[in-house]
């Protein structure tokens, strides 16, 4: 039984993405309320809310979109190594508990050593997976122990740790996790409440999913268990025609803003999902359908940078592929943040939900 279709949206502290510089004050108490508020109306089931090394704290972003709406629930991304677990689990347990069961984590252990270390963390890749297993080991611990306990291990030690907060939602607050490398997916299987990757080709996702699924059953879970979340960047427009002249218009304005900027600097990117979404830009402008790479290959791939282009309905179709082949979350932001999301809201969303919905019925009845 296939997992109910969800949408991730993404919010942010104020207006900005790669064809729109930041201006204006860092925190934009305003807009963060907008924003969420839209993405609520649209019928977005979450939002996403960032961590970036000289960001402002996501948590508490997240803490005053929820105050701001009443239903939609948060991804809020957090990076191990900064606070301890003891401290982060009554955090998200009382976020939770003030939003009304709303709360997932999203771990991200980090893919930048550049990164890492503006906050002070020297630890190099595979060791930064590492300790982001014990932290959520931790963390599930924490927030489903009825007694205080003591840990001692390779990354933390406490004696008698307990948090007298627990989450609302049961047994624990919704772990998302990522990574691409061998490390990572091996971490996956045994923490992972959600894996969630960057737009790749279908081929790359049919792999993706495979190695976590087996993963997962290594671990002695059930594969069935985990859920799948990627990532896109849709550009939509009325016709085929007008989306692509509208992701050129992107490009070119993507390219006139990094002329005179530092860009990647020529470095390899440390990230596998980097490395593999760099791979499919260099196998094409376009991959499958309306895979487009373009953005990817132009900003070094650190972040999610693979859009889907065409109508609504061709994307919504491309977007069944994938819900085809196990990937049941769709986490989606637009280039512009907020007018993309309304209309993500009013157009892919049921149209989406339309194309998923026909292929069970055709399903069915062939059986």
């Amino acid at each position: 039984m296939p997992h109910p279709l969800q949408f991730i949206g993404m919010i942010a502290h104020r207006a900005q993405s790669e064809i729109h510089p930041p201006t204006g004050a860092v925190i934009d108490p305003d807009y963060i309320q907008r924003f969420a508020q839209a993405h609520e109306a649209a019928g977005f089931d979450r939002i996403l809310v960032a961590w970036g090394s000289t960001s402002p704290d996501a948590l508490l972003v997240a803490s005053h979109a929820a105050a701001a709406t009443s239903r939609i629930g948060f991804m809020v991304a957090h990076r191990p190594g900064f606070i301890a677990p003891t401290l982060a689990a009554r955090q998200f347990a009382t976020f939770d508990q003030l939003s009304g069961g709303r709360a997932a984590v999203h771990i991200i252990s980090g893919g930048s050593s550049a990164e890492q270390r503006r906050d002070g963390d020297w630890l190099d890749h595979a060791e930064r997976y590492a300790r982001s297993e014990e932290y959520v080991a931790l963390l599930k611990q924490l927030w489903t122990s009825d007694k205080p306990f003591t840990h001692a291990g390779t990354y933390y030690r406490f004696e008698e740790g307990f948090a007298e907060v627990k989450p609302l939602q049961q047994p624990h607050i919704p772990v998302f996790f990522g990574g691409s490398s061998d490390v990572a997916i091996d971490i996956a299987g045994r923490i992972a409440d959600v894996y969630a990757f960057w737009g790749e080709t279908l081929d790359q996702a049919r792999e993706t999913i495979s190695r976590v699924r087996s993963s997962v059953s290594k671990a002695g879970r059930d594969p069935a268990a985990i859920r799948f979340s990627m990532s896109f960047r849709p550009v939509l427009a009325a016709t085929e025609d007008a989306a692509w002249a509208r992701a050129d218009r992107i490009i070119t304005r993507i390219r006139e803003l990094r002329a005179d900027a530092v860009g990647s600097g020529g470095r390899k990117p440390e990230s596998i999902g980097s490395k593999r979404l760099l791979e499919a830009a260099a196998g094409g402008r376009v991959r499958d359908a309306r895979l487009w790479t373009e953005v990817a290959g132009a900003v070094g791939a650190g972040a999610n940078t693979t859009a889907l282009v065409g109508t609504p309905e061709q994307v919504a179709d491309a977007l069944a592929d994938y819900y085809a082949l196990g990937v049941d979350t769709f986490l989606i932001r637009g280039f512009d943040p907020l007018e993309d999301a309304v209309q993500y809201g009013a157009e892919l969303l049921p149209a989406t939900r339309t194309a998923i919905a026909a292929r069970g019925a055709i399903a069915v009845a062939a059986e």
